[in-house]
């Protein structure tokens, strides 16, 4: 388990607040409406290892100094003398297994106690507001609310409601929302192909931008009409690439209200792989994930329990715009895709000489978008039908068979295929010249499609960790 981190501006915020340096990691879990921090979440122990018993703090200055003077004047006792003693009780031992959950370092000593650290009674009323403000039943909590006043917050509610991952991929956006016994609540896609130029231009473009932000918002609706608490957004290869990633990332957090991450390639793989293989009847073969996305492909294979992966800079669409074109392809644009492929394939078995042990021994599945379209049509849907696709079994004459077919029309003639998803049409082909190149070079037979990828990889850390959960507003 891992714990969240505050952005580099919100940890420099709380640091101006507070006038020193943050001792441990931190996540603001509360904010003003117009972003300043009011509370944040602390990781169970500071870097050097000391227990910290506060999980929730009030770092909100204002706020701070009212909860203050309500102690200075008597307002502990006051307030414990008024609230039913069997809810308090059942505050501090929320809080505590909260605490509990965060917890990174197990191997250290731990924090006891409940609010602020105490077992029993009232010592905080700082403590009980910051607890009361992400959502908790604190009855001091409230009272001290309703005497200092609040200003208009964003925040989210206690984690058992259910929760968002969202995938701003090269070729595609995606949501997947899910409740606290990961039950799918709702999954959409939508084509906004962000990569659009990044290969040749290292910039997202202002309509790739406006399609992904339009995308998003609609997004944010679907996600707070489930009552989502708390999610993560994650951005992949083509934010990796672009000169304005980090722009768009903070306009996808803005929009969304979630944490939002340019993930790695091997956060990418591992999360990928997670999503991918939970629930796979066992096989006594390794099971090897391939990641067809728009700009990189991710591979990923746990060995004896520890997970190898590598993210090659091959998807459909950049092998598209930089080798094979949209169109009917000739002679020429295939060689081009072929050498280019193999380039990259060169340079992963290098990076990871576990590879080539595997040739023909692994189980391969396959996920994201250009297998899940490759199964529709291999299955002539016309409508999708998950059931029907999901872990289908494909060969790999049957996926050359599709790349060839595929590759001699033009893009009106695929998108007329029973299957075909909009907005795949012109770069389908491109994926399957990967899957294919990545299945001989395995030595695979036959691929087993997932229809579960990274999406389920994030919501199930999210709820395995209590994790990433970034100012919802109620």
């Amino acid at each position: 388990m891992t714990f969240r981190d505050a952005s580099p501006e919100d940890v420099a915020a709380v640091e101006a607040i507070l006038g020193r340096t943050l001792a441990g990691r931190c996540a603001v879990v509360v904010r003003r409406i117009d972003g300043r921090p009011v509370v944040i979440e602390n990781e169970p122990h500071l870097r050097d290892g000391t227990p910290m018993p506060t999980l929730y703090w009030l770092v909100d200055s204002q706020m701070h100094d009212a909860v203050s003077r309500l102690e200075a004047s008597g307002g502990v006792h006051r307030f414990e003398g008024l609230v039913d003693a069997e809810r308090l009780q059942r505050s501090h031992d929320e809080y505590a297994a909260q605490r509990a959950r965060a917890t990174v370092r197990t191997d250290q000593v731990q924090a006891r106690g409940g609010v602020g650290g105490t077992r029993i009674g009232v010592k905080c009323l700082h403590a009980h507001l910051a607890y009361f403000l992400v959502g908790a039943d604190d009855p001091v909590g409230e009272l001290v609310a309703d005497s200092v006043g609040l200003p208009a917050l964003e925040r989210f509610d206690v984690r058992d409601g259910p929760v968002a991952a969202l995938d701003c991929g090269s070729n595609s956006t995606r949501l997947l929302i899910v409740d606290a016994n990961n039950t799918t609540v709702r999954r959409e896609m939508r084509i906004t192909r962000l990569s659009q130029g990044v290969d040749a231009t290292g910039t997202l473009t202002v309509e790739a931008l406006q399609r992904s932000y339009d995308v998003l918002a609609l997004y944010r609706t679907m996600m707070d009409d489930a009552g989502v608490t708390r999610g993560l957004l994650v951005a992949t290869s083509a934010v990796r690439d672009a000169t304005n990633g980090t722009a768009f990332l903070a306009e996808a957090r803005r929009i969304t209200g979630v944490e939002a991450r340019i993930l790695s390639g091997t956060e990418e793989a591992t999360l990928s792989y997670a999503g991918a293989t939970a629930g796979l009847a066992p096989d006594p073969r390794p099971t090897l994930i391939v990641d067809v996305g728009g700009g990189s492909t991710e591979l990923a294979v746990e060995v004896d329990g520890v997970l190898h992966s590598h993210s090659m800079q091959l998807g459909c669409v950049r092998v598209t715009e930089r080798a094979l074109g949209r169109e009917v392809v000739d002679a020429v644009h295939d060689a081009a895709a072929r050498a280019m492929i193999d380039d990259e394939l060169d340079l992963a078995w290098r990076a990871e000489p576990l590879f080539a042990d595997l040739f023909g021994r692994v189980r391969m599945v396959g996920l994201a978008g250009s297998v899940s379209t490759l199964a529709q049509l291999d299955a002539g849907l016309a409508v999708y039908d998950r059931e029907a696709v999901h872990l289908r079994r494909l060969s790999r004459a049957a996926v050359q068979a599709w790349r060839d077919r595929l590759s001699a029309e033009a893009p009106s003639a695929r998108l007329a295929r029973p299957g075909m998803v909009p907005g795949r049409e012109d770069v389908l082909h491109a994926g399957l010249y990967v899957l294919a190149a990545v299945m001989a070079r395995l030595g695979v037979e036959e691929l087993l499609t997932s229809e579960n990828d990274i999406l389920d990889g994030i919501t199930a850390s999210i709820l395995r960790s209590d994790g990433p959960a970034r100012d919802l507003p109620r």
